[in-house]
């Protein structure tokens, strides 16, 4: 390990990424930039979704066999969440790594151990070979790759931003967004060629565990991606004005909690409705109408590539309208979806297909401004730390227990409470914007 320019650290893998630089001008550009960032969060979205659609349609039967299906399925949803309650300490512990060993170590040791965790998944024996044991390696695995999400963030997005003219900001906030339905996209596909093309036993029994291995492959894509940017001129000469430098988790904590205890909760009805769209509607169809599972994947492909047109349309809207009153448009509109969208998940065929694509449209208009309005109201020393902890905090409270609570109280109450979480995070969402006088100004 050498020191490089401006004092960040440097490993043989990063040498590597320069030499790469060097080959093609030396010159990391904007659409360089912008590429890097989408395939990142492209990765992590295919990792998430790739799981989440297992934890819904083949977990419960390979783990629980031995419980009722709705049990099962609630069983496998609370192993889901434990990446959203370990991704926080994945994020003290690679910050600390980080401030140690550089960002290029870092972002290695954090995908490395988020490919190891995901395709030991792959691998991974059921109840009828292991007992319990099956449950407690998925946990164990589960939990890696919430530890390895919380060391991911590479802080690429704020490249995105340097120099962004005022009346382009909207724009430049919904590019890194255009990961995560791209993510969606590729994983809803890929689950529904193998339903489409596998027998149910065969799927069971080993259909499903190749999406892990797809998972892996980009993940190693993903890496050396981001490393290529991590490298560049531009981001060490951000890293130089502490806008890129990791600080202590405490100090940020009491330095800036209020701030990031805003912005998490400023995107609570996105993630919240991000797995009302995807994770949820996949589980009720699944028990209560598990001939339509293939279609309804079908239909989330669907959505998510609508979800892709309406991240790019909140760049141009919030541009013109301002991304306060983008936000606060979509929250209301979050609010009054709750409340139609168990009526129309209820319903036939045609209600399911209205409550995916209307929900992945306005999935995309808030999703796209959601992560672009926290940075600027936490002070440059803090911001790159501050703005991990952030996603992480918005993340388990928005998403983390989502499904899991939504499939409770609908399965035990009727669909219509399905609607309460979601109506809670839009709800929390426009008290955050009230108070975020930062994002006022900057309009």
């Amino acid at each position: 390990m050498t020191v490089a320019q401006y004092g960040v650290p440097t490993s043989s893998l990063e040498r590597d990424a320069r030499q790469t630089n060097a080959a093609h001008t030396g010159e990391v550009k904007p659409g360089d930039i912008a590429i890097g960032v989408i395939i990142a969060r492209t990765a992590e979205t295919f990792d998430f979704l790739v799981y989440a659609i297992a934890s819904v349609i083949v977990f419960p039967k390979l783990l629980f066999p031995y419980a009722d299906l709705l049990t099962g399925v609630l069983y496998s949803l609370a192993i889901f969440s434990l990446a959203f309650v370990a991704r926080p300490l994945g994020t003290a512990l690679f910050t600390a790594l980080d401030r140690k060993a550089g960002r290029g170590m870092k972002l290695t040791a954090a995908l490395l151990l988020l490919g190891i965790s995901t395709v030991a998944i792959a691998f991974l024996p059921g109840y009828q070979e292991i007992g319990t044991a099956s449950a407690s390696l998925l946990a164990l695995f589960r939990v890696g790759q919430g530890l390895a999400l919380g060391g991911a963030s590479d802080g690429l997005s704020s490249l995105l931003s340097v120099d962004a003219p005022q009346n382009r900001r909207g724009w430049y906030a919904m590019i890194p967004q255009l990961g995560a339905p791209l993510g969606v996209l590729v994983a809803s596909a890929l689950f529904a060629f193998l339903i489409a093309h596998v027998s149910a036993a065969d799927f069971l029994a080993w259909g499903w565990r190749y999406p892990f291995f797809v998972a892996f492959a980009i993940n190693v894509v993903a890496l050396f991606a981001r490393l290529r940017i991590v490298v560049s001129p531009e981001y060490t000469r951000l890293f130089a004005t502490l806008e890129l430098q990791p600080s202590p988790i405490l100090e940020t904590l009491r330095s800036v909690g209020g701030s990031i205890a805003i912005g998490a909760f400023l995107r609570l009805a996105s993630f919240a409705l991000f797995h009302t769209v995807t994770v949820f509607p996949l589980a009720w169809v699944f028990l209560f109408r598990p001939e339509a599972v293939g279609r309804f994947v079908v239909i989330q492909a669907i959505g998510s590539a609508i979800a892709i047109a309406t991240i790019v349309a909140s760049g141009w809207l919030a541009d013109r309208v301002g991304r306060r009153a983008l936000l606060v448009g979509a929250a209301l509109a979050i609010a009054v979806f709750s409340g139609l969208a168990p009526r129309l998940l209820g319903g036939d065929d045609t209600g399911v297909i209205v409550f995916m694509l209307s929900g992945f449209a306005l999935l995309g208009l808030t999703f796209g401004q959601a992560s672009g309005v926290v940075a600027t109201s936490i002070p440059v020393h803090y911001r790159y730390t501050g703005s991990a902890l952030t996603s992480d905090l918005a993340w388990l409270l928005g998403a983390g227990f989502a499904p899991w609570v939504a499939l409770a109280l609908s399965s035990r109450f009727g669909l219509a409470f399905a609607g309460i979480y979601l109506l809670i995070g839009a709800f929390c969402t426009l008290i955050a914007l009230l108070l975020n006088r930062q994002l006022a100004r900057d309009e």
